[in-house]
């Protein structure tokens, strides 16, 4: 199917599309979550993910004594059977070269948010040449009709909806482009919801 297949008249997605695309994130959604819960009863009865480590646990405080000892990593591997990668996963922290990593703090990765986004914004932005993400978080918004017009829920970053507003700027008119007092108002009704969200910057 081509997920990039368009409403000849509205230049909308087709409701085909979407109904594909929201039936492969659902089940996207679901195998994460039955593996999410497979594994914590697997943790529940003491199990442990990964791959097991070559050196057993019981072994390991020998291997790190010896090898403090003045043994060398070939010779651990040889004593054990195992390679000298994994003397070296073993030791890795009494290794010369190694240097202390400070964990830093890493920021959590963006929550996406659902705006919606009124419909004459949203008829504008489809005519601006846009980043690839921000055209897929356009593409992939529903459409809810409201009365006579309507609106397009987007789910996106914060930092997508800041570009995408940025790129609407030009709706409350400028030099030498006449203000569309409909088109103003609809902005600024975006602007409102996107600036309850943190910016992460551009």
């Amino acid at each position: 199917m081509d997920l990039t297949a368009r409403h000849p008249r509205t230049g909308e997605l087709l409701s085909t599309v979407k109904f594909m695309v929201q039936t492969l994130a659902a089940a996207g959604e679901l195998q994460r979550d039955l593996a999410y819960d497979g594994l914590r009863a697997a943790e529940a009865k003491g199990s442990k993910g990964g791959r097991r480590p070559a050196v057993a646990a019981d072994k390991t405080a020998d291997v790190r004594a010896t090898y403090l000892e003045g043994r060398s990593i070939a010779a651990l591997a040889r004593d054990h059977h195992v390679s000298r990668g994994a003397i070296r996963t073993a030791v890795a922290d009494l290794l010369p070269n190694h240097t202390a990593i400070e964990q830093e703090e890493i920021p959590a990765p963006e929550l996406s948010a659902t705006l919606d986004m009124p419909g004459k914004v949203a008829d504008f932005l489809r005519t601006v040449d846009l980043e690839p993400a921000e055209r897929a978080a356009l593409d992939q918004g529903v459409t809810v009709r409201r009365g006579q017009g309507h609106t397009l829920r987007v789910t996106a970053v914060p930092a997508v909806h800041h570009r995408l507003l940025s790129r609407c700027q030009p709706l409350d008119g400028g030099p030498g482009a006449p203000v569309v007092p409909a088109q103003r108002k609809a902005r600024r009704e975006y602007e409102n919801r996107v600036s309850t969200l943190a910016s992460t910057g551009p």
